[in-house]
């Protein structure tokens, strides 16, 4: 069902365009935006004028709004390299004045009490790139916001091999991220009997593992399950974030299991442990804007209060980049020092654990060194864990709890984690403590267990 995601951003274009077409269709004495799908130099000059516009206060707010309108519509109307252009054009010419501010600058030096006082508040004024002005009238138009997420959406996949657009989308981030504060969000709990359409998206958003068919769905929001969605209000149908959970006896330790159909539902009177399974951000506009924290915490919550005999809170998560890893070492030049694979395991990265048959000796092997690679390997000049999703979870506070082996047997868990997954813990009492240490330290924190078999590793 991976097609879904592309057919939704499809019908948000779908409904956006109308939409604006309203709004556009009320101007009065406004010329006509009329672009061609690639933006040509004759259109790019159009353009300008038409953005050059949207930033004079001519006509007032309500002439403002129709020609932001206008605009947004051009610009879901553009092909891949018209939107190239668009955007290029916005970043390069739309920032601060640099002549203004070097003037002030000069002015403030030379000033005292309240008239630097007065140059400094302009100097705030003229830091302030044109575009952010224009960014923000889409904010008064229908769903505007969630086009400016699928704008940085673009310039986030464009700005690595078009340098020119990273000003763009870092005045884009500082402003959705306090569009986007987390006190702004609200809590919803998604269940069968949500809107379809808001179901269809779960389907589409499912970032970890892939929700199959509607009965898949079904099953995953059943009595003994729970999933909560992050939403904002100027956003009401799109989830930002969201978390699928299973209610369970004891730690889990095969995503199969927790996903299978057969499965018969549990007297949720009798769980006493919540998994986190997925996590899934669904905006890629929103990457680098955290909330997945504080959703934890909020759902943590949330369960305690609707379920007061849970006694543990744990993920059941992939290892995403370990097999990557182990690539490395098996590609590292063997005259440096460093860790030595051996046959039998170069030879199952090879075909990417899809037919490891591995004996005790061998499995406890290959969990040290996903161990290793968890609690030792960090990020290029950081103390902080290399892999994301250790990463994540250590820095809201959680401990790396248990290894479970062959616990996810898909193709893509076995790619990229060689079926392994981990349980991190969210102990309450210590989830603050554990924050501050890894955030101030980079101190992992490892149950008794791991880290017996961490102090004992020789690899």
């Amino acid at each position: 069902m991976q097609e879904q995601a592309s057919s939704l951003l499809d019908k948000t274009l779908s409904r956006l365009l109308p939409l604006w077409g309203e709004i556009y269709s009320g101007r009065r004495s406004l010329d006509k935006l009329s672009l061609t799908p690639d933006l040509n130099d004759g259109d790019a000059e159009q353009l300008k004028h038409w953005m050059d516009a949207c930033l004079s206060d001519h006509g007032g707010e309500v002439a403002a709004r129709m020609r932001a309108a206008a605009l947004g519509r051009s610009f879901m109307e553009l092909n891949d390299l018209g939107r190239l252009r668009f955007l290029t054009l916005l970043s390069e010419n739309y920032g601060a004045d640099e002549v203004s501010i070097a003037q002030l600058i000069e002015h403030w030096q030379n000033s005292k009490g309240e008239k630097r006082a007065h140059i400094a508040s302009q100097l705030r004024e003229a830091l302030e790139p044109a575009r952010m002005k224009l960014l923000t009238q889409f904010n008064e138009l229908p769903e505007g916001i969630k086009f400016l997420v699928d704008m940085r959406a673009d310039l986030l996949a464009l700005r690595k091999q078009h340098p020119q657009l990273k000003p763009l989308e870092s005045d884009l981030r500082r402003l959705l991220s306090a569009w986007f504060d987390v006190g702004l969000l609200h809590l919803e709990r998604i269940s069968w009997n949500s809107k379809a359409s808001l179901l269809e998206k779960l389907i589409a958003y499912e970032a970890v593992h892939e929700i199959k068919s509607w009965n898949d769905l079904k099953n995953r929001l059943d009595s003994d399950r729970r999933c909560f969605a992050f939403f904002h209000p100027n956003m009401p149908d799109e989830p930002l974030i969201f978390v699928e959970v299973a209610l369970v006896n004891g730690l889990a330790g095969n995503v199969q299991h927790l996903l299978d159909e057969d499965v018969p539902v549990l007297d949720i009177s009798q769980a006493d442990t919540a998994i986190f399974y997925s996590i899934s951000n669904a905006q890629k506009g929103l990457a680098g804007i955290s909330f997945g924290n504080f959703l934890i915490k909020r759902v943590v919550r949330e369960l305690q209060s609707e379920f007061p005999q849970l006694k543990q809170f744990s993920t059941l998560s992939p290892v995403p980049g370990f097999c990557q890893w182990l690539k490395q070492l098996k590609e590292a030049d063997p005259e440096q020092e460093g860790i030595t694979l051996p046959v039998w395991l170069q030879s199952t990265l090879d075909t990417e654990f899809q037919y490891m048959q591995f004996d005790q000796h061998q499995q406890t092997f290959v969990e040290d060194l996903a161990l290793h690679y968890l609690a030792r390997e960090k990020r290029h000049h950081s103390e902080y864990a290399l892999n994301p999703v250790a990463h994540f979870h250590l820095s809201n506070g959680a401990r790396i709890e248990r290894l479970n082996w062959r616990a996810d047997n898909s193709d893509k868990g076995l790619q990229q984690s060689a079926g392994l997954m981990v349980n991190y813990l969210y102990e309450l009492a210590e989830i603050e403590h554990n924050s501050r240490q890894y955030s101030d330290f980079g101190e992992i924190s490892l149950s008794p267990r791991l880290k017996k078999q961490l102090k004992g590793l020789n690899l």
